[in-house]
């Protein structure tokens, strides 16, 4: 029954919130910054309402306490997501309010998800299960990370979060993937009985899918960085929780893809002068190639689809769990 509640509470605040949020948003004047070095087409969606991410991101406050409310893992993943969600916030609104197109300074926001990501780490190793070995795939021994744990634990939580802002870029495209990857987590919290990460993940894709509802073309509010930081340190968030960082990759798998064109591009670039995709991320490659927003969107769900479901395969057994 909790887990069913968590989804009902995630899509019902999140649908309920949209209406009331979208036309105060437009109001205020939080429009999306559209910048030139983008695709053209693009430059349509200039005052698009931003920090939509709230809308999924509220109903965690309203759920946890309620499904969850004495687990410190439960407590620590909120104060994760809804901290970068925070940091988003900031970064959107400096953005939209000052137009300011690169909102907060790149050594701000990296001072602040590392202390985030930090403190979630010590949370959840000092006063929950962190020190339990990480689960391999396929039955393998679990690994003792040792004084390993926290530096790789926050770089995957600095990786996720950027990762899936870099994806957002298309109507629906992080949602929809992030919804994808984020419900594999929620199976795993199912069948290993831990509530944490079951109740969190599931409000989560409670709220996504009724974001969608908003944000699939032509959007009609963007999540902004409030959104994409918090879904990229849900993921990562959980992993750590349920100690599959390992399979994190897999199951994010799109969200490499993106950030790796990101990478190589601008190597290719500063090495060669020359560039391997026409833009990057990948998704404007597709896009400058002559795919619809539609296409695009479509297609790199799937490849979000075939990740988890790799990830799936290569799981611990469900009995050791």
């Amino acid at each position: 029954m909790k887990l069913i509640l968590a989804v009902v509470i995630g899509f019902g605040v999140s649908l309920a919130l949209g209406p009331l949020l979208i036309p105060l948003l437009r109001r205020m004047k939080l429009g999306q910054t559209i910048r030139q070095v983008g695709p053209q087409s693009h430059l349509i969606k200039q005052g698009t309402p931003t920090m939509g991410g709230v809308l999924f991101l509220l109903p965690l406050a309203v759920a946890v306490p309620v499904l969850d409310g004495g687990s410190i893992e439960a407590w620590s993943l909120v104060f994760l997501i809804l901290g970068y969600g925070a940091i988003g916030f900031a970064d959107d609104y400096v953005k939209s309010y000052r137009k300011r197109s690169l909102g907060l300074r790149a050594r701000e926001k990296l001072l602040l998800q590392i202390g985030v990501a930090g403190l979630f780490v010590w949370l959840v190793q000092h006063f929950g299960a962190g020190h339990q070995a990480w689960i391999l795939p396929l039955g393998l021994k679990p690994w003792h990370p040792g004084i390993w744990a926290w530096p790789i634990a926050v770089l995957a939580i600095l990786g996720a979060g950027n990762a899936v802002n870099i994806t957002d870029g298309l109507d629906g495209l992080a949602g929809g993937s992030s919804a994808i990857a984020i419900a594999f987590f929620a199976y795993l919290g199912i069948i290993s009985d831990d509530l944490a990460v079951a109740v969190v993940s599931l409000v989560l894709v409670g709220g996504l899918v009724a974001f969608l509802r908003f944000n699939l073309h032509p959007a009609s509010i963007f999540m902004g960085d409030t959104g994409s930081l918090a879904l990229g340190a849900a993921l990562a968030g959980a992993a750590v929780v349920s100690h599959t960082v390992v399979l994190l990759p897999v199951v994010g798998v799109l969200f490499v893809i993106e950030t790796l064109s990101v990478i190589l591009q601008v190597i290719s670039f500063k090495l060669t002068g020359r560039r391997i995709f026409r833009m990057s991320p990948l998704h404007h490659h597709f896009e400058l190639a002559g795919w619809t927003e539609e296409r695009v969107v479509t297609v790199f769900w799937l490849v979000a689809i075939i990740g988890a479901a790799v990830a799936w395969w290569l799981r611990i057994p469900t009995q050791i769990l």
